[in-house]
């Protein structure tokens, strides 16, 4: 797969980086060059490897999910302009 001059230039506009007229041979064969590099990596046979999210085999570190009220509510609506019962009040926006 290979890109043409127009294709840079839509690719550049859609970035939002101005390109010039001198500067869209260069980034044709460096996106070409790029391409071509991806379609190496096409012909790698991966068949029976399974995918993976780091090099190393890592654990995610889990904690256990319990739902609380932080433990201090006063102190989280403190600065609220409303409050009732240490709940946040709200002007009434639907009829």
């Amino acid at each position: 797969m290979s890109v043409d001059e127009k294709t840079v230039r839509r690719i550049a506009h859609l970035a939002r980086i101005a390109v010039t007229d001198e500067e869209v041979p260069h980034l044709q064969g460096e996106i070409n060059a790029i391409l071509s590099f991806v379609e190496q990596l096409n012909e790698v046979n991966v068949e029976g490897i399974e995918p993976m999210t780091s090099v190393t085999p890592m654990v995610m570190k889990k904690r256990q999910d319990g739902v609380t009220d932080g433990g201090y509510p006063e102190k989280i609506v403190q600065n609220a302009p409303a409050t009732e019962d240490n709940f946040f009040l709200v002007p009434k926006v639907v009829e």
